[in-house]
């Protein structure tokens, strides 16, 4: 029986939205990011000993990440922080006691679809919005949550995932699954937190490579990869392709490697950006590599996500490329029943990323890992708080190899009065981030150190 004093109400909610602007653009798929606005949520609870707690989360709502299609940014954006605001109200009003995964899962079973199809009734577009975008928005909330949580009873959030917290075990998060019954989150997390990681940088599709390409810097920091190699000490890139462009896929994945093992870079992950439907594109590319730069496929350590989001849409099977290098779900893994779908089409690694939910990030591990399937923890280029809770994720978990973080390359001076008191994870030195810093209960933001003026509230409830 889990006492009173471990268990937790969401009491109220204000919501914030920060703007920000990149240094320069980001390219997702057939869009190009040069704004987000990132939401920032605080939930304050109250225990059932009657002590209450206030705890922060943030996420950017990168709409061309979470919403890609013909609709103009603006409706899309409009459509979102809507949904933030229906949240909120429901959210405030949720009254379900407990810990935060328990209350969490159950707010997205049994609350947030029967927000999202009230939202796209009534305000329909020509594209309705979909479940990614959903989470998306909901995540701020549950990490706000997860860190309120952990200041209430005095622990790191990541140190409250066991059976003197937790009512259920995994079994009953994942609909009976005999395998993990008895087990808790705490059963698949490292036996100590990493402070120190392999940091992914991402190599845009419209980012310059060499002194040979682009202009001049519109700051300090670098615009060409070989200066972002040699500042930061860069082991592990990340190579965003078109996915319908074979040749031009081909000579940059070419490009960029031998690029990379002339400066020291150790290993490479492909992202083809959700835009190929047949998997002989992604093989004959990894094909010719093998056989034309032998040194640079032997560094392509998995690939992610070539095909589109919705695996129910496109139930693609992909074995004929998990065969060469291991293939990681990242779009679509929306929660753990996709991660299973996945699987079962040939997918053997799954990109978590907290922007889905850090609830929705643990059950997907857990069951992944239960499967055997391999982990990696991916960036939604997380500034500010939201790059907290993206790097413990990633430290408490055996990723493949680090973890992606990017926002230093797209908006560093975003972050700059949480860099004030966590320099080590807004900046990249000797290839690696450094997580000593975050400390305390909660997710360790230590936000009272941090010195940021934030905008009137959007919304409270």
């Amino acid at each position: 029986m889990i006492p009173k004093s471990h268990q937790a109400a969401v009491d109220h909610v204000r919501v914030h939205l920060l703007p920000v602007r990149t240094r320069v653009p980001l390219k997702f798929g057939t869009e190009t990011l040069t704004e987000v606005e990132c939401l920032r949520v605080r939930v304050g609870i109250r225990g059932g000993d009657g002590r209450s707690a206030e705890g922060w989360g943030e996420t950017p709502l990168s709409v061309q990440w979470v919403w890609p299609g013909a609709l103009p940014y603006g409706p899309r954006l409009d459509r979102m922080r809507d949904f933030c605001r229906r949240i909120a109200s429901r959210w405030a009003g949720f009254g379900q006691c407990g810990h935060p995964m328990e209350v969490s899962q159950d707010f997205q079973e049994q609350v947030l679809p029967l927000i999202l199809e009230e939202a796209n009734r009534e305000m329909p577009l020509a594209e309705p919005m979909p479940l990614l975008a959903a989470l998306v928005c909901f995540s701020a909330f549950d990490i706000a949550l997860h860190d309120a949580y952990g200041h209430l009873v005095g622990r790191p959030s990541f140190e409250t995932l066991t059976p003197e917290f937790l009512g259920r075990d995994l079994a009953g998060f994942l609909e009976g699954d005999p395998a993990l019954a008895g087990k808790f989150p705490s059963d698949f997390l490292l036996p100590q937190r990493r402070d120190r990681m392999r940091a992914w940088h991402l190599v845009g599709g419209l980012d310059w490579l060499d002194a040979g390409e682009g202009g001049e810097s519109p700051d300090a920091h670098p615009v060409r990869l070989v200066d972002w190699v040699e500042r930061d000490g860069l082991q592990c890139l990340k190579i965003k392709l078109r996915g319908n462009d074979a040749a031009w896929d081909l000579d940059r994945l070419k490009k960029v490697g031998e690029l990379g093992l002339a400066r020291g870079v150790e290993w490479l992950s492909t992202d083809f950006n959700c835009t190929v439907r047949d998997p002989a594109y992604v093989t004959e590319i990894l094909d010719r590599v093998r056989d034309e730069a032998p040194r640079v496929y032997g560094m392509i350590l998995y690939v992610e996500q070539p095909f589109p989001y919705e695996l129910e849409e496109h139930p693609i099977e992909v074995w004929s490329v998990s065969a060469r290098k291991p293939l990681f779900l990242d779009e679509s893994a929306h929660d753990w029943r996709h991660v299973r779908l996945g699987r079962g089409l040939g997918w053997n690694g799954v990109a978590l990323k907290t922007c889905k939910t850090l609830t929705g990030a643990l059950l997907s591990a857990c069951w992944a890992q239960s499967r055997g399937m391999t982990l990696m923890v991916q960036d939604l280029t997380n500034p500010m708080l939201a790059q907290i809770p993206h790097l413990l994720l990633a430290a408490h978990l055996p990723t493949i190899m680090g973890v992606e973080t990017n926002s230093m390359q797209y908006y560093p001076e975003a972050s700059a009065p949480e860099a004030v008191v966590h320099p080590g994870i807004y900046q990249r030195r000797k290839g690696a981030v450094d997580l000593s810093t975050i400390t305390g209960p909660g997710m360790g933001y230590r936000i009272h150190e941090i010195r940021r003026e934030l905008p009137p509230a959007f919304y409270e409830a």
